[in-house]
């Protein structure tokens, strides 16, 4: 893990050297963009587990994108150098680096940095959840920021939900679904971020009926799972990882927060 965070670090100070500047904006085969930060982080990500771990499988969103196939079998990493590139294009700080490790479908271990408001989210399976307040400025060095605080997801209030959703993405098929529940607060964020937020008890649910591949939810998922939350797609079934028949996309899904005890 602290190798994983280590590389989460220098991934994220290498992408706020290019926040402040004019980014060059490519699109890819679906339409989404990738810019230099994208590519530059990836690279330092699978540099990185190459040394590390080398006899463990990477699949890494700019390399699939690219027409890359890494055969994976039952431990794996998944890869997105930069979740969120819209929120990184305007500007407004919610984006992440996301690393997580997959074991027979499970993520057990995942990192989550959001390198513009200094928050690092992390959590292995069977230890917890933390968070940590790290300025990228510090390259990869994990002691340079406050010490790391254990989280853990919050059952729901009984005056209603605080439900997170996309910034960028949240649509009508999310809005009826939200009608089964009481509801008293919305909160809208972009990347993963969203999944942290419901590990660390600032939320409660977030629902996702739209597309999404695996390297986007898999290091939140990894944390909160880890918090004492769930991820499920809407029939209650686990999310799970290596969908390689569906080309690593996933169903539509349900985060949740620590349910109560029955």
């Amino acid at each position: 893990m602290d190798e994983l965070r280590s590389l989460s670090l220098r991934a994220g100070h290498s992408i706020m050297g290019h926040y402040e500047t004019d980014v060059v904006v490519n699109h890819k085969e679906d339409h989404s963009p990738v810019t230099a930060a994208d590519n530059d982080a990836e690279a330092i990500i699978l540099a990185g587990l190459a040394k590390a771990v080398p006899h463990i499988p990477v699949v890494s969103e700019e390399q699939h994108a690219a027409g890359y196939r890494t055969e994976i079998g039952t431990l794996f990493f998944l890869v997105d150098p930069l979740d969120g590139t819209k929120e990184f294009l305007n500007k407004n700080g919610e984006f992440t680096v996301n690393i997580a490790l997959i074991e027979h479908g499970v993520p057990i271990a995942g990192v989550v940095y959001a390198p513009a408001k200094a928050r690092m989210f992390y959590g292995i399976a069977g230890q917890g959840a933390y968070e940590q307040s790290i300025a990228p400025s510090v390259g990869g060095d994990i002691h340079a920021g406050s010490a790391p605080q254990r989280i853990s997801a919050r059952m729901p209030a009984s005056d209603g939900l605080v439900i997170i959703a996309s910034r960028t993405h949240r649509d009508q098929k999310t809005d009826e679904y939200l009608n089964m529940y009481s509801v008293k607060e919305f909160l809208a964020a972009g990347s993963s971020l969203k999944f942290c937020l419901v590990a660390a008890g600032e939320a409660d649910l977030y629902p996702r009926h739209g597309r999404t591949m695996e390297w986007d939810t898999a290091a939140g998922h990894a944390v909160l799972a880890a918090a004492g939350g769930s991820v499920t797609l809407l029939d209650g079934t686990p999310l799970l990882y290596g969908k390689t028949e569906r080309g690593m996309d996933n169903p539509f899904f349900v985060a949740r927060g620590a349910a109560p005890a029955r």
